[in-house]
């Protein structure tokens, strides 16, 4: 048995690194050729763009790495079986639980390194590449009215809502445009600060700096006036760590798993729009499980004859199946949205309905053929 594992892995193994390495030299080249009209751009030079191609890698390899283990797979079993091993194999009592046994330890291996890649290496990649842009573009504007966030926070009167919203970050981690907006238990409009910089502390401080303070009078209040001032910096106490606010002016990309968790409870406690979070966390996590998924579709290829179709008409099929469950997956996250169905239930669907579909497959082919 320990012949057949060591078989079955090195083949498997080096066909999908080869594929992985074949679509990552792809989309490296693209990423490089798409963005050499920046060359020249705020002093960039030709290896800047080369190392921004080479930030994205990682996050390539965490969104092909299911394909590449699906036609990886397909090829190795595919080309036993053409070779007529797998029917040997057959034979000396390889039987198909045995089998899914075996390609199931192979599926857990790349499901926790697809895990480490999109956990690890893909979020730190990612920030590594908006530093990089925002040192030559003089900072990141986040696009549309900026990142919004939203606390509430204990008064006199009943709680008071602050709104803040953010209109970039600089190359040095400088929040830029600052604006918060305190309003009453009634919704009435307190207090307005405009900031031109801030800097948020890990325990929740933040320090405008440039900021424009303005003051409504509470309503009732006898020869109150409007009060506007002009400090040079100015401190705020908030429950908005640097957690939470790198989470809103960061692309979900640079996430983990457990800060998109974090990030989408914050957003429910304050009453926020905390769906798509939701969505984007279920996926990340069940993401690494579409790995066993792929090599359990790929087994009931090695029980087609070599008569049943040639190597590349089921390779061919193989990257089929996957653009199919890459679109089913996106897909999946978008009607989730616009039906508001349940996020884990979204997330976990596409992989479930291939799971069945290979199943099916393969209980037909050991059956029948």
């Amino acid at each position: 048995m320990r012949t057949v594992r060591r078989l079955f892995y090195r083949d498997i193994v080096s066909s999908v690194g080869f594929v992985a390495a074949a679509f990552l030299s792809l989309f490296f080249f693209i990423d490089f050729v798409d963005d050499l009209d920046e060359v020249g751009r705020q002093g960039r030079a030709a290896w800047h763009v080369a190392l921004a191609a080479l930030y994205a890698v990682p996050a390539h390899l965490y969104d092909l790495m299911p394909i590449a283990v699906l036609i990886g797979s397909i090829y190795a079993l595919a080309r036993m079986a053409q070779a007529s091993e797998y029917t040997i194999l057959r034979t000396g009592g390889l039987g198909p639980g045995r089998a899914l046994r075996l390609l199931a330890g192979l599926g857990i291996a790349f499901g926790v390194l697809n895990f480490v890649v999109g956990d690890l290496l893909a979020p730190a990649a990612e920030q590594a590449a908006v530093q990089l842009a925002a040192r030559f573009d003089g900072g990141r504007h986040i696009g549309g009215a900026g990142a919004w966030l939203k606390e509430r926070r204990p008064g006199s009167e009943g709680a008071h809502s602050v709104s803040i919203n953010i209109g970039g970050i600089s190359a040095q981690g400088q929040l830029q445009g600052v604006r918060v907006f305190e309003f009453d238990a009634d919704g009435g409009l307190v207090t307005r600060i405009d900031a031109r910089t801030a800097n948020v502390g890990s325990d929740g401080h933040w320090t405008l700096h440039d900021a424009q303070v303005t003051r409504w009078p509470q309503p009732g209040s006898a020869g109150a006036h409007l009060v506007d001032e002009r400090h040079a910096s100015l401190t705020l106490q908030s429950t908005l760590d640097v957690a939470v606010v790198a989470a809103a002016v960061l692309p979900l990309s640079s996430m983990t798993t457990a800060e998109l968790w974090r990030y989408s409870r914050h957003l429910e406690d304050q009453a926020q729009a905390s769906q798509q979070v939701e969505i984007r966390f279920w996926k990340k996590a069940l993401y690494p499980l579409s790995c066993l998924v792929m090599v359990a579709l790929a087994l009931p290829f090695a029980y087609l004859h070599a008569r049943a179709g040639g190597l590349s008409l089921k390779v061919f099929g193989g990257i089929m199946l996957g653009i199919g469950f890459v679109l089913l997956n996106n897909l999946a996250g978008h009607l989730g949205m616009l039906r508001d169905w349940t996020p884990w239930v979204v997330a976990a669907a596409p992989s479930l309905l291939f799971l069945l579909l290979s199943l099916a497959a393969f209980a037909w082919l050991v059956r029948y053929r």
